[in-house]
């Protein structure tokens, strides 16, 4: 079910604050980009919009009812002026935009306006984008169109061009870690799920896996390893690390749990124990910060952020691990 206004004005005021203005101004544009991180409420708000515009006794002016005819067709999902476009696969295809330029050529079913939302943007293939360029070119009086994107960077500069840019902000960690909560995660596994994602359907399929709670387990350990020397260190990653972190995406979880690992330690040495989000091992990770030297630990924080760009750059992952090890190892790293 969608948010409503009130629930998602909390979390995106500024965002909500644009959108309204718009409206109570009879300014809404032909076109808008919101743009943000996955799950932070731009396809809700490209729905509350949408709802705000068809709704036939809005609140206060632009609030929608959501009780008349409008809204809840919107809710159900099938408005008939209201038309949602996202990726065939991994892309959105040109027939896709030029069907929907053939449904926009029609009158509209209900009313003269007409609503379409792009999910994901980005992934618009070249022939779509240029088909959707022309679409905005030439916009219908009473059409509008909502585009929602993670990455605006890799969208044509002339469609960025031609619409009003909203911007949703990643959600404040309490407001995020109260929601976690009151969707029964652990109040002491919400912070370290709130570091990794912004999305709580996202954090809570994580707080679910069992390979994400033994993931934590190896991630620690390797820590604990690397105290001691490269040899033991080594022998870890061929006998656990190498066995749970097989994808790509499995490996940059982990080298996120390690950066973390390495935050938390230098929280507790600068005294903000508050700040730490492996709070099943704060025991442990209080040992450890008493063992190591603050120097060191940006030196290896370095040296993961370091690994994560290169296994973005494709490097080999087994060889990227190893180095990254030794990194860590040199210059007496530990007390």
């Amino acid at each position: 079910m969608p948010k409503k206004w009130d629930e998602l004005e909390e979390i995106q005021p500024a965002a909500l604050k644009m959108i309204k203005n718009s409206i109570v101004k009879g300014r809404v544009a032909h076109a808008y980009l919101f743009e943000g991180m996955r799950g932070t409420g731009k396809r809700d708000a490209a729905i509350l919009l949408s709802k705000a515009l068809f709704c036939e006794s809005p609140v206060d002016g632009y609030k929608p009812c959501e009780t008349c005819l409008n809204c809840k067709r919107i809710n159900s999902g099938n408005h008939p002026d209201l038309h949602v476009v996202e990726p065939d696969g991994l892309s959105i295809k040109k027939q896709q935009i030029k069907d929907l330029q053939e449904e926009f050529s029609k009158k509209g079913m209900e009313s003269s306006r007409k609503i379409y939302v792009i999910v994901d943007a980005e992934k618009m293939s070249t022939g779509a984008s240029n088909s959707l360029l022309k679409f905005l070119e030439e916009p219908g009086a009473q059409t509008v169109a909502l585009l929602l994107t993670e990455n605006p960077q890799k969208m044509l500069p002339t469609i960025l061009s031609r619409c009003q840019m909203i911007m949703f902000r990643p959600l404040a960690p309490d407001i995020f870690i109260k929601k976690l909560v009151e969707n029964g995660v652990d109040p002491d596994s919400a912070p370290l799920l709130a570091q990794l994602t912004n999305n709580v359907h996202e954090a809570l399929d994580l707080n679910n896996q069992d390979w994400f709670a033994q993931a934590q387990k190896i991630v620690v350990k390797l820590y604990e390893v690397l105290k001691k020397d490269p040899l033991e260190a080594m022998v870890a990653l061929q006998g656990e690390w190498f066995t749970h972190f097989k994808e790509k995406d499995q490996i940059d979880r982990g080298l996120d749990l390690l950066l973390l690992v390495f935050k938390d330690l230098l929280y507790i040495q600068l005294g903000k124990q508050e700040q730490i989000v492996f709070i099943k091992e704060a025991g442990r990770l209080q040992q450890f910060a008493l063992q190591t030297r603050t120097r060191s630990l940006a030196g290896q924080m370095a040296a993961v952020l370091e690994a994560k760009r290169r296994l973005h750059a494709n490097m080999n992952p087994q060889l990227l691990m190893e180095q990254l090890v030794l990194k860590m190892q040199e210059g007496s790293a530990f007390v």
